[in-house]
């Protein structure tokens, strides 16, 4: 019994704190539910702001009041700031701080304030508490039909080609309206006025054009065509008009200047021509021919075309048109063969650079309708005049083949000459060009004979060719000359030997065994002019045939000068006989000989002074030949180079010299002591 006592005591007090957590929850709830719900009751009440957009007053004008439901606890002050108050546009709104009447002291433009943002506070006159938070809410403008429909521009000038094809033009119109967007005010309907000249008949296509549209583009279209001869500018007055109420509406003038185009062919003031060239000539102006166009002149629209239809099938005529007198040129290009052609018949025809446009019935023309305009035509007849044609020769060049050396009194050459308007028998001739005055010619038959003898070596024959000009003059008045070419190829005959210009040459023995042996027009053959089996054992020449050759040494020659004969011979066996002087010496580093005094001891010194002496005299009975010393002295410092001299100016290959060879070797060996003579006869004596 004292168990089940305590738990319903225990099960009573659970029960009773359970009651008292609930009724506390409950309280607690109540309570936040009375909050929230004092937080969101309104406590602002604001009668309808209503602006009309432009009042005109009297101001001020009362437009609302406010109200605040604390007003029966609390002594309020209201306040406004933001657009229309504090800000730009100022001096619009006011309110009274104790009422809360709002009042308006302007009229408004809606165009340029169409919202005003407005802040509204209110606070305890006594306390300057602020009682409740901001209320903030923008304030419309009614829009008001106050602006007519612009036209940007106002005055549009444009240019139209006369033909234009009908359709829309290529001029356009904006029409704007600042009224508000959307509504009646600002909806705009476009329409063209008037109209002068009133044809062809202008209108207006829309391009955008909606009815809640404030801005409208429309294009100008028309029917029919331009005639530039009967309107050149047309003036069009254009209205763009809103659909508010009252309606406003402007204008807009439109100037249209028609530019001409090509509607009228153009024609030649004459129906035929006549001209003359003289035969055979060339480059020249011969006719001009004029046209009338009633186009504006100096446009596409009037400017001539030429054309030769007919009669120039061999290409001797052009026309071209002059820039500046639109007349057409007719040049002779090609010149006519009066033998051949006395009289031409041309057919030329004019059109314009601009195709041709054209308006029937007030319509313009199909493709077929122009092509049917056939452009004008004209005849011009060309005349030749006949003049004295030149005698002609039957071969202009005409080659012949001869020898050199010929005799004179040869007969190279006579021509045969036509002419179509002289008597051949009394044409003559001359010469015009004969630069080595080899040949004559007969004036009457004009037979070319030699008076010389010709050479292939004269400087006025190049490549073996020698070239005479010959003139025939007619007896016409006035007289005509033609003009003949005879070209003489000439046949070498083989009349000069191989020779050397120069028959020094230096060989460095401490660097080379050999000297090259080059002759000028090869090939040669070579070998050694002797049989003497010393000179043969000391020399040789490698290669035997070609261009050119080398003197080689067979074995180690002491410094000084030798004599080796050498025989060169051309393809036509012709033979030149020749001397060559070979030096050969010690050139060090370079290629000159030097001089070397070390090794000579006194025997060798005493018998180069003897010698030295010896020379001295010879050179005393040799006076007679000093100038040839001096020249041989100028060989020798040539430094050894090889070309051919004339044949017939040297001796034969024998080792035995004449009296003037001599003579020759003693003069070469004082003029080589001058540069290196005791270097040579030091290593000759070694």
């Amino acid at each position: 019994m004292r168990m089940t006592f305590r738990l319903l005591l225990l099960l009573s007090l659970w029960t009773e704190t359970a009651h008292s957590d609930l009724r506390s929850l409950d309280r607690n709830l109540t309570e936040e539910h009375e909050r929230v719900l004092i937080r969101t009751k309104r406590r602002w009440v604001l009668s309808t702001i209503e602006l009309q957009e432009e009042d005109p007053g009297p101001f001020p004008k009362v437009s609302t009041q406010l109200f605040n439901d604390k007003s029966n606890m609390h002594k309020l002050r209201f306040s406004i700031s933001g657009q229309g108050v504090t800000e730009d546009p100022k001096g619009v709104f006011t309110i009274d701080p104790f009422s809360g009447v709002v009042s308006i002291h302007k009229p408004i433009d809606r165009e340029m304030y169409p919202v005003f943002m407005v802040k509204f506070d209110v606070t305890d006159r006594e306390t300057n508490e602020i009682l409740d938070k901001s209320l903030s809410f923008s304030v419309a403008v009614k829009d008001i039909n106050d602006n007519a429909p612009q036209f940007l521009p106002e005055v549009l000038h444009t240019t139209i080609p006369e033909n234009i094809q009908e359709g829309v033009l290529p001029v356009s119109l904006q029409a704007k309206d600042k009224d508000e967007k959307g509504n009646e005010n600002s909806r705009i309907t476009m329409r063209v006025v008037s109209q002068e000249p009133a044809s062809p008949v202008i209108t207006l296509k829309p391009l955008s054009a909606r009815a809640s549209d404030d801005n409208i583009i429309a294009q100008l279209a028309f029917t029919g065509c331009f005639d530039y001869e009967k309107a050149k500018t047309y003036k069009l007055l254009v209205e763009a008009q809103d659909h508010g109420n009252p309606a406003l509406s402007s204008t807009a003038t439109v100037n249209i200047a028609i530019i001409d185009s090509n509607t009228h062919l153009p024609v030649f003031t004459a129906t035929k021509y006549n001209t003359q060239v003289m035969e055979m000539e060339t480059n020249k102006e011969i006719l001009r021919l004029s046209v009338e166009d009633k186009d504006t002149p100096n446009t596409t629209a009037s400017k001539a075309v030429y054309k030769i239809l007919k009669g120039n099938e061999e290409g001797n005529y052009k026309i071209e048109t002059d820039l500046k007198t639109n007349e057409g040129v007719l040049t002779v290009i090609k010149g006519k063969d009066y033998e051949r052609t006395t009289l031409t018949q041309l057919e030329i025809s004019v059109e314009n650079e601009e195709p041709l446009f054209l308006c029937i019935d007030g319509k313009p023309a199909s493709p077929a309708m122009r092509a049917a305009r056939k452009p004008n035509t004209t005849t011009v007849e060309v005349k030749v005049i006949d003049v004295n044609d030149p005698p002609v020769f039957q071969q202009k060049i005409q080659t012949v083949y001869k020898k050199e050396e010929g005799n004179p009194g040869e007969v190279l050459y006579e021509p045969i000459v036509k002419d179509v308007d002289s008597d051949v028998d009394k044409i003559r001739y001359e010469l015009a060009d004969d630069p080595a005055k080899w040949v004559k010619v007969d004036p009457k038959t004009g037979k070319v004979t030699t008076v010389m003898k010709m050479d292939c070596e004269s400087p006025y024959v190049v490549n073996s060719t020698y070239t005479v000009l010959i003139r025939a003059i007619d007896n016409g008045e006035p007289p005509a000359t033609g003009t003949g070419t005879l070209v003489i190829q000439l046949g070498d005959l083989n009349d000069n030997a191989p020779y050397l210009t120069s028959n020094i040459s230096v060989m460095c023995g401490n660097k080379t065994d050999r000297v090259m042996v080059k002759p000028d027009d090869g090939p040669f053959s070579f070998s050694i002019a002797s049989e003497d089996k010393e000179l043969l054992s000391m020399w040789k020449l490698n290669p035997s045939t070609g261009s050119e050759s080398s003197l080689i040494s067979l074995k180690r020659l002491p410094y000084g000068n030798y004599l080796v004969p050498l025989r060169i011979e051309d393809q036509q066996g012709k033979v030149g006989l020749d001397t060559l002087n070979v030096v050969v010496c010690d050139c060090g580093d370079k290629d000159v000989c030097l001089p070397h005094f070390s090794n000579l001891h006194g025997a060798s010194l005493g018998i180069l002074l003897g010698s030295m002496v010896l020379l001295a005299l010879l050179l005393c009975c040799c006076f007679y030949w000093e100038h040839k010393a001096k020249q041989f002295t100028q060989y020798l410092q040539d430094e050894g180079t090889q070309t051919l001299i004339i044949y017939n100016e040297v001796g034969g290959g024998s080792l035995a010299k004449s009296l003037d060879e001599c003579t020759d070797t003693v003069t070469s060996y004082i003029s080589f002591c001058e540069d290196s003579c005791i270097s040579t006869m030091t290593g000759g004596i070694q």
